[in-house]
């Protein structure tokens, strides 16, 4: 049986934040997939070009390691799609943006990545 594309996958998780709101809880050791925690670091290291290549793949591992220390990785997936989902453009977008439950996780979600990269001295 072929497995779903990630955006499938992401999509998925979005209506599952909707219908079930995502909650805070407790996270657990290692649940996040290795393939994930590489993602998660090549998209900080591109957000961020500013240090060298081995410092910025040391701080954004850094900052992945304190996420994952954080929240659980379905809170992850749900939470990033949805902040990564208040771009797009339309009603569907504007059915993100208007969720003011849904609007107060991306908050707390964002605040949680600005907290995790100060703390490994990743700057904006």
């Amino acid at each position: 049986m072929p497995q779903p594309s990630a955006a499938a996958r992401r999509l998925a998780a979005v209506f599952a934040l909707l219908l079930a709101g995502a909650g805070a809880a407790a996270a657990r050791d290692n649940d996040f997939p290795t393939v994930d925690r590489v993602l998660y670091v090549q998209e900080c290291m591109r957000s961020h070009p500013g240090g060298g290549h081995y410092e910025m793949v040391n701080k954004c591992a850094c900052a992945q390691e304190h996420l994952a220390a954080e929240i659980r990785y379905d809170d992850y997936v749900s939470l990033s799609t949805a902040s990564n989902a208040t771009t797009i453009g339309g009603e569907r977008g504007g059915y993100i943006r208007d969720n003011e439950p849904l609007q107060e996780q991306i908050k707390r979600y964002r605040a949680l990545q600005t907290r995790v990269k100060k703390a490994c001295f990743v700057i904006p």
